[in-house]
């Protein structure tokens, strides 16, 4: 067993070095025990281990620390693997608005980008929404019913958990999924195309 004290390290510190220590087990596998701080890394961890068709588990120790245990095998990271008719196309949005100048505007422009981004075919593959843009997932956007109808279209929809934990708005995630850096990271690097809000 690999054990990894990430604690006190800010995402997306705890995801890589579970991945690393995964990825250099090679195909005989193992077990990855990561200790961490904070729920959100937590999620994080089997987010990750989920996507590339790991089992894991968590167990929470004393002072809020919470040990996560990956057991690993063969897998293929499921934000990464590409499927056949996948448009490669991936979606950045890292504000709540579009352009620069009046920003009541730039919310009417972005309600219509994302509006738009309906009628590719095929859709993106991802739609990925980090600092100010984390407020468009949330309860109070006006652009949810569009964004799950790209979401029941096939297109995976993921929202910075710092950037939510920045604002105070986690809770209000009422479309796709919460991601660290990492992942959001390694969908940009895996699109065949990349529009960047």
């Amino acid at each position: 067993m690999t054990q990894i004290d990430a604690t006190g390290q800010v995402c997306p510190i705890p995801v890589i070095r579970a991945k690393k220590a995964l990825e250099g087990m090679g195909e005989a596998g193992g077990v990855v025990a990561i200790l961490v701080d904070n729920d959100i890394a937590r999620q994080n961890l089997q987010k990750m281990a989920t996507g590339l068709g790991y089992q894991s588990e968590y167990v929470k120790k004393e002072n809020g620390m919470v040990e996560v245990t990956i057991v690993a095998g063969e897998g293929c990271a499921v934000d990464v693997c590409a499927t056949a008719g996948d448009s490669g196309l991936v979606v950045a949005i890292g504000r709540d608005t579009m352009g620069e100048g009046s920003q009541e505007l730039g919310q009417i422009l972005i309600k219509g980008f994302i509006y738009a981004l309906q009628e590719l075919a095929p859709p993106p593959t991802h739609i990925l929404f980090f600092n100010s843009g984390s407020y468009l997932t949330g309860t109070d956007s006006n652009s949810l019913e569009d964004l799950r109808g790209l979401e029941a279209a096939g297109t995976i929809i993921l929202t910075c958990g710092t950037c939510t934990n920045y604002y105070g708005i986690s809770e209000k995630l009422a479309v796709g999924e919460i991601a660290n850096m990492y992942g959001i990271l390694t969908a940009m690097a895996g699109a065949k195309r990349l529009i960047n809000i």
